[in-house]
């Protein structure tokens, strides 16, 4: 199954709707784009959709919201802690923005994460 990709268009609004905190970084991942806090993931866009990590609280309160759910890149396979904003949300951004923010102030409270040097280490067969 193809990774679907972001167009600009989204790129551009996802950007905008970040808080304006220097500690964000956006940064493409899988040929999508993330937003991160202190190295933790705390938004980001799975082609068209924009997902965000929350609590346990504010997660069960965001997914009361009509065409929320959990996010899921692989069907059956949700990720723990985030939740997938609808996509009539790009015309009520002010609602967006305040998950992003109540997302963004969660996990910046998480530790930092500690960095790789992004290469794995394979087992040897003996």
């Amino acid at each position: 199954m193809p990774m679907p990709r972001p167009d600009d268009e989204i790129k551009e609004f996802f950007a905008s709707v970040m808080p304006d905190d220097a500690r964000i970084q956006l940064r493409p991942m899988f040929g999508n784009l993330a937003a991160f806090v202190n190295g933790n993931m705390f938004a980001g866009l799975y082609g068209q959709q924009i997902f965000v990590r929350l609590s346990e609280p504010q997660r069960a309160k965001l997914l009361e919201h009509e065409g929320t759910s959990e996010f899921s890149p692989m069907p059956g396979r949700p990720m723990k802690e985030y939740v997938a904003v609808p996509e009539t949300w790009r015309h009520e951004e002010q609602q967006l923005r305040d998950w992003v923010a109540e997302s963004l102030k969660w996990v910046g409270e998480m530790p930092e994460k500690a960095k790789t040097s992004g290469k794995r280490k394979s087992k040897k067969q003996d």
